[in-house]
């Protein structure tokens, strides 16, 4: 019964070793892009590795229940956190590609994408608390904390008994739209770094003018964009293991370790993205 009634362990907040290979691969991935594209392919990777760091980091904001939220038993929305995050930014994602082809640089579009980003899942939060207070009856408690790190509003008397709370505190819903905003942020940055250089290698690799090569290029850098955002938004879920309340959640403290890893599968998959328009 012993067996059988063991829980598996979550895994030490800081693995020396395992975050010192993956400073290593990190470096060596790009100094690989040095050596292939000393200006713009290095630039175009540092981006990208900016954009899934953001990815990575903003995932740990968003407010996850799984299955025990749509019983009322835990605090969230009810589905998975690659599911929910890659709802989240690919929102942002849309937002920002419509800002980058009025051709206003990289800031306006990158602000674009997190707003776009942040008002999903504002909207999302907002629903699934109305869900939950007209449709189920029952008020917004956390588990995690006594009361809400932002409006002081005590939880215990709000949460029912045998369940790890429910609905989404105001510290989860304010942790939703900042995940938001940065998962948007970070897959928008992805997706201009890509369309800058396929708009630069496509039309001499092509033998084709520039306007032709624009729709290839919006595509191309759309598809890796989307890949990469399921990427980073996949490993951190690996890294959460199950429900996350929001940033007061004890599980948000193992974002140094999500963040390292998005960074070096950021590098691997911009390093490959790169090299198709490289060689």
């Amino acid at each position: 019964m012993t067996a059988v009634a063991a829980k598996p362990q979550s895994g030490k907040i800081f693995n020396p070793t395992a975050m010192v290979v993956g400073i290593v691969l990190l470096i060596i991935l790009l100094g690989i892009a040095y050596v292939v594209s000393p200006s713009l392919g290095l630039m175009a990777l540092i981006g990208i590795v900016i954009g899934g760091v953001l990815i990575g980091f903003g995932v740990h904001f968003v407010p996850v229940g799984g299955a025990p939220a749509a019983m009322g038993q835990a605090p969230g929305i009810a589905t998975g956190v690659a599911m929910l995050a890659a709802g989240a930014g690919l929102a942002g994602l849309f937002g920002g590609a419509w800002a980058a082809a009025t051709q206003s640089g990289i800031l306006i579009p990158v602000i674009t994408g997190g707003v776009g980003g942040g008002l999903m899942m504002a909207i999302t939060c907002m629903m699934v608390n109305f869900v939950y207070v007209f449709g189920m009856g029952i008020p917004a408690a956390s588990g995690k904390v006594l009361k809400d790190p932002i409006t002081g509003d005590s939880q215990p008397e709000y949460k029912s008994q045998g369940t790890e709370g429910h609905g989404l505190p105001f510290i989860s819903f304010v942790g939703g739209v900042l995940g938001g905003v940065l998962g948007g942020a970070g897959g928008t940055l992805i997706y201009l770094e890509l369309l800058g250089i396929y708009q630069q290698k496509l039309p001499g690799i092509m033998s084709i003018s520039a306007s032709q090569a624009l729709p290839i290029a919006v595509a191309t850098a759309g598809i890796f964009a989307i890949g990469m955002f399921l990427v980073n938004s996949v490993l951190t879920a690996y890294n959460i293991t199950g429900t996350i309340e929001g940033p007061h959640d004890p599980k948000f403290k193992r974002w140094p370790r999500s963040v390292v890893a998005s960074a070096v599968a950021s590098a691997l998959c911009g390093l490959v993205a790169i090299l198709i328009v490289t060689f």
